[in-house]
């Protein structure tokens, strides 16, 4: 390397360190005053945002567009495409998504406990912000929005990282609801957008501590192990969604062709997405041929284990990758297992310890299964694809935690929050 390019790329690194180490300052400063607003002052901020989301709708789709063109041009699969892909009606969810946080209660100021000492002394357990979140991502635009107004609603200033597929869509949204809120009294920088899509800017992210309370990675396997060997404050993950169905012997067919087709096609691009379909072997060979219909009228690839492949013959044949896979695509591994045992055993081995789910008509059964798959999400009869905040009461969530500290499953305002102890007393001193 030459020293002339060895000059460029230092003062490269200098300009991104220094540009994020602002943006940590600045970031801090917004959290106290954050810290300060009350519940009806960010919602008015909030439903401000919204109405500049719509407003600027033209911008963002058409910044939106230089972000489809080019993933088109790179090659993208149709579903990495549809997971970066705007248009009216998702922008309209986006603002929506906005306006419906603004109905949700406000978890700061909550009293999770409150105790009074024999010395007089007055105990209260407070949640309160967390202050400034580090919010890395890949690929969806909405993430922008999601993440900023739960952090706003939560009290948290925010630090965005975006993937370099989405900067455009990224750019205009985060500008739109800076500028939306800013009147409304939003406080200068809550929300922020690291400009650079180098992969510097993640390292210098996660090494800021000084300023940065909690980092939040939300993106492929690869992203988020380096975020966690990079960071020097904690980290909360949300690993592969490898989701399992198992069908039981006691399943109504039905519901099983329903849910699992669900699960799988509704939106194959997603964490939530259905990758692994577990048959229990009694119900096999009645049911295989008629939910591989059901999935080929969807479009989806069927890979199965040597004994699906006896009753399916033009099923692919499965690998031991393919138990390992999350596809985010129309591809779906099918394995027929001996019993509820051997499908909890697979789950539990190759799963994501995401979102997993049982058909089954015997409520025993559905009990042990609940019981015994070590999941953030565990489902009964009901299709994974409903892992999600929104859908859980939460409004737009941050990501569906895979940890187990200190936020586990679908993330939303309470994950966002922590707790302080607030004493009072009378002069107490023993």
């Amino acid at each position: 390397m030459s020293s002339n390019s060895t000059s460029a790329n230092e003062s490269r690194s200098s300009e991104i360190r220094e540009a994020i180490f602002t943006m940590g300052q600045q970031a801090r400063q917004a959290a106290y005053a954050l810290a300060t607003l009350s519940a009806e002052k960010k919602n008015a901020i909030l439903r401000a945002m919204a109405a500049s989301i719509r407003q600027h709708a033209p911008d963002i789709l058409a910044a939106n567009l230089l972000d489809v063109q080019a993933a088109e041009e790179k090659g993208l699969t149709m579903a990495m495409v549809d997971r970066l892909r705007l248009d009216a009606a998702r922008i309209e969810a986006i603002a929506g998504g906005i306006d419906q946080v603004a109905t949700l209660h406000d978890p700061c100021g909550e009293i999770l406990s409150e105790v009074t000492r024999p010395n007089g002394m007055h105990i209260k357990q407070v949640r309160v912000p967390i202050g400034v979140i580090g919010i890395i991502y890949e690929s969806r635009p909405n993430v922008t929005s999601d993440a900023a107004v739960l952090c706003l609603k939560s009290g948290n200033a925010t630090i965005l990282r975006g993937g370099s597929e989405a900067i455009h869509s990224n750019r205009a949204i985060a500008a739109a609801l800076q500028s939306g809120g800013e009147p409304a009294g939003l406080p200068a920088h809550s929300i922020q957008l690291i400009p650079f899509t180098d992969r510097e800017s993640v390292a210098v992210l996660a090494n800021m501590d000084r300023y940065l309370d909690l980092i939040i990675p939300r993106g492929g396997k690869g992203l988020i192990e380096t975020v966690v060997s990079l960071a020097r404050m904690p980290v909360i993950k949300h690993y592969d969604g490898i989701c399992h169905t198992y069908i039981d012997v006691d399943a109504d067919p039905a519901v099983a062709i329903k849910v699992s087709v669900n699960a799988k096609a509704q939106k194959p691009s997603v964490c939530n997405a259905l990758e692994t379909l577990l048959v229990h072997r009694d119900i096999a060979a009645s049911l295989l041929p008629d939910l591989a219909r059901a999935f080929r009228e969807k479009n989806v690839e069927l890979r199965g284990c040597e004994n699906t492949r006896a009753i399916l013959p033009d099923v692919i044949a499965a690998t031991e990758e393919d138990w390992h896979t999350e596809y985010l695509d129309y591809i779906l591994s099918i394995k027929i297992v001996n019993s509820l045992g051997e499908a909890m055993t697979h789950i539990n081995e190759y799963g994501s310890h995401h979102s997993d789910c049982i058909i089954t008509t015997n409520a025993a059964t559905a009990e042990i299964f609940l019981n015994g798959i070590d999941s953030a999400c565990v489902f009964h009869n009901v299709s994974t694809r409903l892992a999600d905040g929104e859908e859980f009461g939460f409004g737009a969530e941050i990501g569906i935690s895979t940890d187990k500290l200190h936020a586990r499953g679908p993330m939303a305002l309470r994950e966002l929050t922590s707790y302080q102890y607030r004493i009072t007393g009378d002069g107490v001193v023993k």
